[in-house]
């Protein structure tokens, strides 16, 4: 009989700013990892670890993260893996270790992860003590290799490598399609945050419980200052937090076996990874996520579920166009009543780097235990619209389990779309199809950036030839859609784009 995957052990734990002496991430592990364990029940569960997968950590580092957790925790793995930096990572773990649990590859994995950035960067400010383990790079991340991250050398040379910059980028894009007004738009996003902010403010483990009205979050002020057109600081990831969470998966046959109470058995209904188009760049459009839309589909599939049978989401929420794109790969509407997430999102509850989403898994967990949901669904973005993991959850396992499936001829099709290398030196007419406006530390707008497709259809990025008070123009007034022409100035070492009216 093919095993069938089963979530046994759940834990999260969030170190808050009054903490006397604050943890570092791995000790934060440790005390997840234990909690975890603990939760599971039976001290036989430990002699069954044969798997430690830990996400990759931002606010410090450890030669060998794994190894170091399970010394720690006294296992003895045969397989450690140390991910790359992607906030798809804990569904990904969660899609993985379900397919090696059913193929009778693994018997039991335990996946952890943490961050300490608010403690690390008090200390940079002389704020906190740390007496911590000395940082080592890391020996090695995910297969050894080193990872794209995600951009190539014309949108780094335009700063598209900051997330904020990018999710922005694909915000107008997103506008634009809704035909909305810039100012209407706003109102829009400040009502989908303001349904985060309430779940956060109920939840003990949230970073930020103080609920915000939709007004709070869409308009900027003192608190609230924009972080790039059309975001404000309350609509964007909050990464300065300590947080740690930790998972435990088996078999329905060894949780029996090992006498663990099938009132904490949690089932992976389903799940799918893939992956769009490596550069914004050389996708065909900005507003839509084909990885997000397949994994979905394929993850319903295999539950035996339909969407409305899901009482419950966590939309990966780093930036507002994430959740858009979300609710338009599941063909949601904005108003639906069932909760778009289980945790507060990361502006909120708080954005640990790579390991926001096993806070969504574990309090998924706890929902489902107590009975308030039957099944939820969780969407993991890494990258800029990247990489996408998605996962079902219920009381029961579904009738499909979790056999071999080839995904790749549905990858194949999503990267068969990939257009031609941009133009890094452009001249002659371009449509806009998204563009940025950056504020200086005033608050006044300062830098444009448009991207756009040129008459030979590859795509290119410039700046926005344009003065304080047209850049505050274009804040005010949709620019995408629109024409002008872009030339390559030598002197600046960049495409210029100058909009027609």
């Amino acid at each position: 009989m093919t095993p069938i995957p089963v979530i046994v052990g759940a834990t999260q734990c969030t170190q808050f700013p009054d903490t006397e002496t604050p943890m570092d991430p791995m000790g934060l592990m440790t005390k997840t990892g234990t909690m975890a364990l603990e939760d599971a029940g039976p001290p036989g569960l430990r002699n069954c670890v044969d798997c430690v997968w830990v996400s990759n950590i931002l606010s410090w580092g450890y030669k060998d993260a794994p190894g170091m957790l399970s010394r720690n925790l006294d296992l003895k793995p045969s397989h450690t893996h140390y991910a790359t930096m992607s906030g798809h990572t804990p569904q990904w773990f969660v899609n993985q270790a379900a397919r090696r649990i059913a193929s009778g590859e693994s018997r039991v994995v335990l996946m952890a992860g943490a961050e300490s950035q608010y403690t690390v960067k008090q200390s940079y400010k002389g704020q906190a003590k740390t007496d911590w383990p000395i940082r080592e790079n890391p020996e090695i991340v995910g297969d050894g290799t080193s990872p794209d991250l995600g951009t190539n050398s014309l949108e780094n040379s335009h700063q598209l490598m900051i997330p904020v910059n990018m999710y922005a980028l694909f915000e107008t894009a997103i506008r634009a399609a809704s035909r909305k007004s810039p100012d209407d738009h706003q109102i829009v996003l400040g009502n989908l945050f303001e349904k985060f902010s309430r779940v956060a403010a109920n939840n003990p483990f949230a970073w930020n419980r103080t609920a915000c009205s939709a007004r709070e979050i869409s308009l900027p002020g003192p608190y609230n200052p924009v972080a790039c057109h059309p975001y404000t600081r309350r609509m964007c990831a909050n990464m300065n937090v300590d947080m740690s969470a930790a998972l435990v998966m088996t078999s329905e046959e060894i949780a029996r076996d090992l006498g663990i109470d099938p009132s904490k058995w949690v089932y992976p209904m389903g799940g799918a990874d893939l992956n769009n188009i490596m550069y914004v760049t050389q996708r065909p459009r900005l507003d839509n996520s084909p990885a997000l839309e397949h994994c979905v589909r394929l993850a319903l599939e295999q539950a035996g579920l339909d969407l409305s049978q899901i009482q419950a989401f966590d939309l990966y929420s780093c930036f507002p166009s994430m959740v858009e794109m979300a609710l338009s790969s599941l063909n949601l509407r904005a108003d639906d009543p069932r909760p778009f997430t289980v945790t507060g999102g990361l502006p909120f509850f708080g954005g640990p780097m790579g390991n926001y989403s096993m806070h969504a898994i574990a309090t998924v967990v706890d929902k489902i235990r107590a009975g308030s949901v039957d099944s939820a669904m969780i969407t993991a973005n890494g990258g800029f619209n990247t990489r996408h993991s998605v996962g079902i959850y219920g009381a029961k396992p579904s009738g499909a389990g979790w056999p071999p499936r080839d995904d790749s001829p549905i990858q194949e099709e999503i990267l068969s779309a990939t257009l031609p290398e941009p133009e890094s030196k452009a001249n002659g007419d371009m449509r806009v199809e998204g563009y940025i406006v950056r504020n200086n530390r005033d608050g006044e707008p300062e830098k444009g950036l448009v991207l756009g497709s040129l008459e030979n259809g590859r795509k290119t990025l410039a700046r926005l030839v344009a003065e304080p008070a047209l850049l505050r123009h274009f804040c005010n007034n949709e620019l995408v859609g629109g024409l002008g022409r872009v030339h390559y100035d030598p002197v600046a070492q960049s495409n210029m784009f100058v909009p027609e009216f």
